[in-house]
């Protein structure tokens, strides 16, 4: 359901496509959302109150998770995130909820002609917010490092967000699985630490985020828990 007819809720990529395209000289707020996120629910009532106050503006509400092929064509890694185009033009990227943000950059869009050219082969970048700083690191100081970071205590956590505010519906379901099996754990937030990010990738050939490490070597990420959960190797893992 609409609050605003330039506000809508995205069936598909085709129905995406079909608003976006209907006019190239429009600015576009695209909200990346999760329904279960609080700061997603927060931030879905903003863009609603914005819609309103911008109605030449179009607002496009996408699940992240049920419409996938849309939130990585725009490299969404975490919710709530905003994109705002002019066309298919980038024209800024907001991560998280940040209100004031979010209204100061499409006062400044939606008011301003100024199109900032995107090369068609290239992908949206990131916001500074995103990432953390890059820290020159020798490649022996990053895994010594990942390698203390793993053996911080016997359960480790490397997922998006925290346990408390999981910023990927994989991350929050791994944390409810070791809090439903009772299990005391540390975390890191990789969206911190890019150097982290893609060193663990590399360090335990595996690409995805969660990732549960036990006694400083790599489980596996969600399914892989959730199976050993089911067949009761999980437990024995947890108590060796």
């Amino acid at each position: 359901m609409a609050s605003a007819s330039n506000f809508y809720q995205i069936t598909s990529p085709a129905h995406f496509q079909e608003l976006l395209s209907a006019d190239l000289t429009r600015v576009s707020l695209i909200n990346f959302w999760a329904p279960w996120a609080e700061p997603c629910q927060q931030m879905n009532e903003v863009v609603r109150e914005l819609a309103k106050k911008h109605p030449k503006a179009l607002f496009l509400q996408v699940e992240a998770e049920s419409q996938p092929d849309i939130a990585e064509s725009f490299d969404i890694e975490a919710v709530p995130a905003f994109v705002i185009l002019r066309g298919h033009t980038l024209l800024d990227r907001i991560t998280g909820a940040d209100a004031p943000k979010l209204a100061q950059a499409m006062e400044k869009h939606a008011a301003s002609p100024v199109i900032i050219p995107l090369s068609t082969t290239s992908k949206a970048p990131a916001a500074p917010s995103d990432v953390a700083m890059a820290v020159d690191e020798a490649p022996e100081q990053l895994e010594s490092r990942l390698r203390a970071l793993m053996g911080q205590s016997k359960v480790v956590l490397f997922m998006k967000g925290s346990p408390d505010a999981p910023r990927c519906g994989f991350s929050r379901r791994m944390v409810a699985l070791l809090r439903g099996q009772g299990v005391e754990f540390t975390y890191f937030d990789i969206l911190q630490d890019e150097a982290v990010r893609q060193g663990l990738k590399k360090l335990n050939d595996w690409p995805t985020f969660p990732q549960l490490i036990v006694n400083g070597e790599l489980v596996g990420g969600l399914d892989i828990a959730q199976e050993m959960v089911d067949n009761g190797e999980f437990k024995d893992i947890i108590a060796a």
